[in-house]
């Protein structure tokens, strides 16, 4: 068994009684050493673990300390037994367990001075906590995000061995199940199981303040007045007391950044037995603001419980005095400045680590964040770690936090049970009063897509989300008045998408809308100009109401990459997502942004890659792979790159498509982006000009290639400094052919050959043979075509008539086609091909010569080239000519 000994606490149990103090007294007077902030006892190493994977319950023998947890493995915490999601191939092990561990600590714990209460702190536990002391129930939770404490005083026995028992359940979500009343209910991420954050004790006097405020602080503050010359401050302390009445002592502080107190406030209390609050008012004369990236500038209130000169319990809580305000014409304004705000969104996982992660975790995230230039995050769909809002308050970012009222308020066609909206209620409580004190923290998110049930799969009625929705916009007012309340919409306007029907904008002060023009919607060419005339029509729609795009953005995938990202066909649920196109569509959407400052802040989706088990998509699995990084933090995708062109002020310039090393093709578009005026290009030592940087996009059409290595150099000037980026791509052989997966968006080997995307072409659509699936669930059936080669067939090319242009050195060449027909269609179509003007096919019915439907058909044919272009011409009759591949080889 495990034997953890905790030693090194006696700041927490030093006595300094006043000479003379009785018995009767000194248990009335236990406290920490003079002057000391509360400290806290880590429980992190030392636990067993056993995932309950068999489905029955060990029973009552796992609360006793007797037995034998040998056979489990030992763990620290913070702990998932989650590991969700990764690149390649997917494993036979999935990671995505759901149900429930057990966790056993036996911990030697400190001595303690008689009366000392005894606080059991949970960072958190998913989704679901019980936990047992030395074979009592001493409490549980409901929630997988929010800090809880159990008062354990009964069951614990300080300077002795004690046993804590830990039951985390994770369940899948269903009719019936135990976290069917506990949100969220569904969402697009996975819901990791596990104490996937810090364990900790309390020891603390029978007065203190209070450990038991929804897991809060106890300490709320916040500046009633600011204006340059003078701050008014009124910083709340809450108490609680298990004695009879006592008089006490509150000091108050404010103190700034050198460590210097610059106001105080110090009164007597008398307090009763239960719960209290004491009062304070202070004035900082030149207030030094919190003004977001440019000056996170934060102070720090101290309230401090004595008896006489004894400290009882003393706590310390951020403080930044700032002002802001949104208007719905003119966006956001910090300390009556006007800041566009501009970031990203991100989830608390990790690949390998899942939700546990470490404080360098934590660390590199925001580092990547602020390299990027953004000025806001948004907490996604939850409450996130306190170490996260910590960073976010000392790098300025601006924040959305977020209540993980997501999708549904029901699994049924209704409003949702009481017990599942007390519990909703429950979760936004304690996320507000954990979080009060973070002058990051500037609006609170009650919801997110909560019409969007029907898009998981949810059966029968939509549910109704309004009254929930209301319900809980006005709980958050209640606890803090003086932040605004959001949301984000999912489907207002868009009527692809099945909704509850209900009219949810307006319900809180201010509203995201998660749009994906170029993605999931309908002409994804047009994205800039349906973003821009959605968020018009919004605007006007809802004049009084401030807007913003909370989500946006599209799949990356670094090992699937585009020749022409305007050619083939866009799978948004399936394979491939081009690292390409994910950087075109958020270079389209980022000047449409831009110049609307109605639209007060926009949040890519996402920062990171991120584990959801619903999908299989682009070269990932169990992951959404919209992260502008990688999962593994590894890798900055191109689209990070232009965003930290467009917001970053240091000097930025950097080359598109290097990971596009081995090309398929002869010539070659070359992109950079740059926060510079204009760009040059050299390749292989050859000056290639100057291109100018539009919305920070530095493009060269049609650059050549030689065979073998290229090397490419492109410099710039920024603010009077000259940067440069370098790579190299190899371009094919002469000899090697040149080969067209007509309708794929990406390039791929296949059977040994290498094939581009579908570029060089005019006219005909881009087509799927199969869409791939969300949640298991398809866009269409199955389909297969007949051939040996059937990766060529996942995408192809259609119409009426279509051309291609494809450059080719001069010269004899064969050209071979692989056609078919994807439909069980008896009408009979002639196709012509053409080669540079002369027909070489002639009134050919594809289905009838393959022997019927989805039968490949192979047609052969030579060709000169004399210009340097092949030209293609596709013309049928009767119907739509489909092209899968065309292959140029000598």
């Amino acid at each position: 068994m495990t034997r953890t000994k905790l030693v090194g606490a006696a700041i927490l149990l030093g006595l300094a009684l006043p000479v003379g103090t009785t018995p009767a007294e000194a248990q009335s007077r236990q406290t920490v050493k003079s002057g000391a902030v509360r400290q806290a006892v880590p429980l992190n190493q030392g636990w067993r673990f056993h995932f309950n994977d068999s489905g029955s319950n060990p029973g009552e023998e796992v609360l006793q300390s007797g037995f034998d947890d040998s056979s489990w493995k030992p763990v620290s915490v913070p702990h998932s037994w989650n590991r969700i999601g990764g690149y390649g191939a997917k494993p036979s092990e999935p990671g995505n367990w759901q149900g429930i561990g057990w966790y056993r600590l036996s911990v030697e714990a400190p001595a303690a001075a008689p009366g000392m209460r005894q606080y059991l702190d949970f960072a958190a536990v998913s989704k679901i906590a019980e936990v047992w002391v030395n074979e009592q129930r001493v409490g549980g939770h409901e929630g997988a995000f929010a800090r809880f404490r159990l008062d354990v005083t009964d069951a614990w026995k300080p300077g002795q061995r004690n046993l804590i028992v830990v039951r985390a359940d994770n369940s899948k979500v269903e009719p019936g199940s135990a976290t069917s009343e506990v949100i969220p209910l569904a969402g697009d991420f996975f819901v990791h199981g596990g104490i996937y954050r810090d364990v900790s004790l309390l020891q603390l006097p029978p007065v203190s303040i209070d450990p038991l405020d929804y897991g809060g602080p106890g300490v709320y503050a916040r500046a009633t007045s600011l204006t340059d010359e003078l701050a008014t401050v009124e910083v709340r302390t809450r108490l609680r007391n298990f004695a009879d009445g006592r008089k006490v002592r509150l000091l108050t502080q404010v103190i700034d950044a050198a460590g210097r107190t610059i106001a105080r406030e110090e009164r007597s209390l008398n307090v009763a037995r239960g719960a209290s609050e004491a009062k304070a008012d202070l004035s900082i004369r030149s207030p030094h603001r919190w003004n977001g990236r440019a000056d996170p500038y934060l102070y720090t209130v101290r309230s401090t419980l004595m008896d006489g000169s004894i400290v009882l319990d003393s706590v310390e809580q951020p403080l930044g005095l700032r002002t802001f305000r949104f208007d719905a014409d003119n966006g956001f304004f910090l300390n009556g400045q006007h800041l566009k705000l501009h970031g990203v969104s991100r989830h608390q996982d990790a690949l390998r680590a899942g939700w546990a992660l470490s404080p360098e975790q934590h660390a590199q995230d925001m580092a990547l964040i602020e390299e990027l230039g953004a000025n806001t995050v948004r907490q996604a769909h939850y409450q996130h770690a306190d170490e996260w809002s910590e960073l976010a308050d000392r790098a300025g970012m601006v924040v959305w936090a977020e209540l993980p009222y997501v999708t549904s308020p029901s699994l049924k066609g209704d409003k949702g049970s009481a017990a599942l909206w007390a519990n909703a209620e429950h979760q936004l409580r304690e996320q507000i009063r954990q979080n009060y004190n973070h002058p990051s923290i500037v609006m609170w998110s009650v919801g997110n897509e909560v019409d969007s049930a029907k898009g998981f799969g949810q059966k029968g009625e939509p549910p109704k989300p309004l009254a929930l929705l209301q319900h809980l916009n006005a709980v958050a007012k209640q606890e803090d008045p003086g932040r605004p309340t959001t949301m984000a919409d999912c489907c207002e306007g868009l009527s692809m998408i099945a909704t509850a029907g209900e009219k949810l904008a307006g319900t809180t002060d201010l509203i995201g809308y998660n749009r994906y023009f170029g993605w999931y919607y309908p002409k994804p060419l047009e994205a800039a100009a349906q973003l821009g005339q959605t968020l018009d029509k919004l605007h006007a729609e809802h004049p009084k109401l401030p807007i913003s795009l909370s989500e946006y953005g599209a799949g990356g995938a670094i090992t699937q990459h585009s020749d022409d990202v305007k050619s083939g066909f866009v799978n948004f649920i399936g394979r491939p997502h081009p690292e390409e196109y994910q950087a075109w569509v958020h270079e389209q959407s980022w000047p449409v942004l831009a110049e609307r400052d109605f639209v007060f802040a926009s949040w890519v989706w996402a920062m990171f890659d991120f584990s959801s088990d619903l999908r299989g998509e682009g070269d990932s699995y169990d992951l959404n792979d919209k992260g502008l990084v990688t999962a593994d933090r590894k890798a900055r995708k191109d689209a990070f790159w232009f965003y930290k062109a467009a917001w970053s002020d240091a000097p930025a310039l950097h080359i598109a498509g290097k990971r596009y090393v081995d090309r398929a093709y002869p010539v070659m578009d070359v992109k950079a982006y740059a926060n510079a005026p204009a760009a040059q290009l050299s390749l292989n030592g050859r000056p290639l000009g100057t291109a100018a940087c539009v919305n920070f996009v530095c493009e060269w059409k049609r650059v050549p290639l030689r065979p073998g290595p290229n090397k490419a150099v492109v410099t710039a000037s920024v603010g009077g400094k000259t940067v440069r980026d370098t790579t190299v791509w190899n371009g094919p052989a002469a000899n090697a052919g040149i080969r067209i997966d007509a309708g794929n968006l990406a390039g791929r080997v296949i059977q040994g050959k290498r094939f581009g995307s579908d570029t060089f072409v005019s006219g005909g659509t881009p087509m799927v043979l199969n869409m791939g699936s969300f949640g298991g669930r398809s866009l269409g059936p199955e389909r297969s075509v007949q051939t040996s080669s059937p990766e060529l067939f996942d995408y192809w090319r259609e119409g009426e008539a279509f051309s291609y242009a494809v450059p080719a050195a001069n010269g004899a060449w064969k050209v071979t086609l692989h056609l078919f027909e994807p439909k069980a269609d008896t009408t009979r179509k002639a196709l012509t091909v053409s080669a540079n003007g002369e027909p070489v096919i002639e009134n050919l019915d594809v289905a009838s010569a393959a022997g019927g439907p989805l039968r490949e058909l192979v047609r052969e044919f030579p060709v000169t080239v004399s210009d340097g272009v092949l030209r293609l011409d596709f013309k049928t009759s009767g119907g739509k000519t489909s092209v899968a591949a065309i292959e140029l080889t000598r």
